[in-house]
C-alpha cells in the first residue's frame, strides 16, 4: 500500500525524523490558510499523487508569495498530472502539500528496502540526490552504495557512519546522519514498510539534515497489524478493479495489454503472462485466484477481468492442486451467465477433478475454446483475439 508524501512525513515525524514543515490542503482556501501559517518568504506547492517525477510534470512549484500559492493551488487542483510513473493517462490531483521553503546546500539520495536475495534490510545511498536514481545507477554506478542490515542483529551506529561517509558528511552532520538512519530503520521495521525513499535528503545552509521528500510503501500483508496505517489508504489513487479485487482477497494487478488472465498460483500466473508475450500479445492483468478459491471468488475474478474495456480475450489457466478444476468451471460459468461473454475465452484445466471441470464447461453450452496445455492455450487465445479484431 502506498501513501502520500505528507502522510509519509507525518509517519516519519512520529519517529523523530527531521522533515520539511507543511500542511495538507484539499482546496484553494485550505492551501492559502496553510501558507499563512508559515513565515515564508518561500513556499513550495506540491501535488499529492502516488507517483514520482511530479516536479518535471509541473506538480511541484516554488513560490514567493501567498498570492502565488493561491494561483498554483488553483492551477494544480483538478489537473491531470502526467509523469514517467503515471503513464500517459496521468492522475488527477485532488490534494496538495504546502511546505515552507528550505535553503538547500546539497541534495542527497537515501532509500531503504527489503533485499529479497539476502533477506536483509538494505540502505541505498548516493550523493546524487534530486535526480532519477535509475539514471545515476546506469551512468555512474560507483556513486551508489548499499549497506545491509541483518534484522536478527538490528541497527548499529556503524551503518549510519558508513552511510554518512558515502554521502561525504562530516562533523555534526555525521552525528545527525547516524541518528536519522537509526530513526528511519526503526520506522521501517516497526511499520512493516517495503520501501522508504528519501529523495532528496538535503543538507541545509545552516548545516541541518532534513528529509525534504518521502515515499513509503507498506507490506499489504501486514496492514491488519497497523490500523492507523490502513486508514491512510487513498482509494482514489488506485485502480477500481484492484480495489474490487482486494475485497475478495484476490492478487490482481492491472496491466496495459489485451488478454485477460485468470490463474491459480503466482508462479503460474507469471509463466502465463510470459507465454502470452512469447506469442506476440500482451497480458491485460496479473490475477492469482489463490489455492483455495470458492465459486464466488472465481466468479468475482472473472467479472473483474471482463470489466476492463481493454480486454479482447480471456485465458483461464488452472493447475488444480488444492484448487479444484470443477470449482473453477462453476465460477466461470456463473460469471458468464451474469455478465455475458463478448470476447474469446480459452480454458486450460489440469489437475484435481479436471475431467469433471471439463465436463461442466462442455455441458454449459458456452462458446469456450478448450486447450490441452499452456503452450496450446496461449497460441489459441492469441489467434482468437487476432481473428476477432
Amino acid at each position: 500500500m502506498n501513501i502520500h508524501e505528507y502522510q509519509a512525513k507525518e509517519v516519519l515525524r512520529g519517529f523523530g525524523v527531521a522533515t520539511g514543515k507543511g500542511h495538507a490542503a484539499f482546496s484553494v482556501d485550505e492551501a492559502v490558510k496553510a501558507a499563512e501559517q508559515m513565515p515564508g518568504p518561500v513556499w513550495v506547492v506540491k501535488a499529492q499523487i502516488h507517483a514520482g517525477g511530479r516536479g518535471k510534470g509541473g506538480g511541484v512549484k516554488v513560490v514567493k508569495s501567498v498570492a502565488d500559492v493561491k494561483a498554483e493551488a488553483t492551477r494544480m487542483l483538478g489537473m491531470t498530472l502526467v509523469t514517467h510513473q503515471t503513464g500517459p493517462e496521468g492522475k488527477t490531483v485532488q490534494r496538495l502539500y504546502i511546505e515552507e521553503g528550505t535553503a538547500i546546500a546539497r541534495e542527497l539520495y537515501l532509500s531503504i528496502l527489503v533485499d529479497r536475495e539476502t533477506s536483509k534490510v538494505a540502505f541505498i545511498a548516493s550523493t546524487e540526490g534530486g535526480m532519477n536514481i535509475e539514471e545515476v545507477a546506469h551512468a555512474t554506478p560507483e556513486k551508489i552504495i548499499t549497506v545491509q542490515v541483518d534484522p536478527a542483529a538490528g541497527y548499529s551506529g556503524y551503518v549510519g557512519r558508513r552511510i554518512a561517509s558515502a554521502l561525504k558528511l562530516e562533523g555534526d552532520l555525521t552525528k545527525q546522519c547516524v541518528k536519522m538512519i537509526g530513526q528511519l530503520y526503526k520506522a521501517f521495521v516497526e511499520k512493516d514498510m517495503s520501501l522508504l525513499e528519501i529523495n532528496p535528503l538535503v543538507v541545509t545552509n545552516d548545516n541541518k539534515l532534513i528529509c525534504l521528500d518521502a515515499k513509503i510503501n507498506f507490506d499489504s500483508n501486514a496492514l491488519e497489524r497497523h490500523p492507523e496505517i490502513k486508514e491512510l489508504r487513498d482509494l482514489s489513487e488506485e485502480d477500481p478493479k484492484e480495489i474490487e479485487a482486494s475485497k475478495y482477497d484476490l492478487s490482481y494487478v492491472a496491466l496495459d495489454g489485451s488478454i485477460g488472465c485468470m490463474v491459480n498460483g503466482a508462479g503460474l500466473a507469471m509463466a502465463t503472462m510470459d507465454i502470452i508475450k512469447l506469442y506476440g500479445a500482451e497480458p491485460a492483468n496479473f490475477l492469482d485466484v489463490g489455492g483455495g478459491a470458492s465459486k464466488e471468488k472465481v466468479a468475482a475474478a472473472f467479472k473483474i477481468i471482463t470489466a476492463d474495456p481493454r480486454v479482447k480475450g480471456i485465458l483461464v489457466n488452472i493447475f488444480g492442486g488444492i484448487m479444484k478444476c470443477d470449482v473453477i468451471a462453476e465460477g466461470v460459468i456463473a460469471a458468464v451467465k451474469e455478465v455475458g461473454l463478448s470476447v474469446p475465452l480459452v480454458v486450460r484445466l489440469e489437475g484435481t477433478n479436471v475431467d469433471l471441470g471439463k465436463k461442466i464447461i462442455r455441458d454449459s453450452g458456452l462458446n469456450v475454446i478448450p486447450a490441452d496445455d499452456l503452450n496450446d492455450a496461449a497460441a489459441k487465445i492469441v489467434k482468437a483475439v487476432k481473428e476477432a479484431a
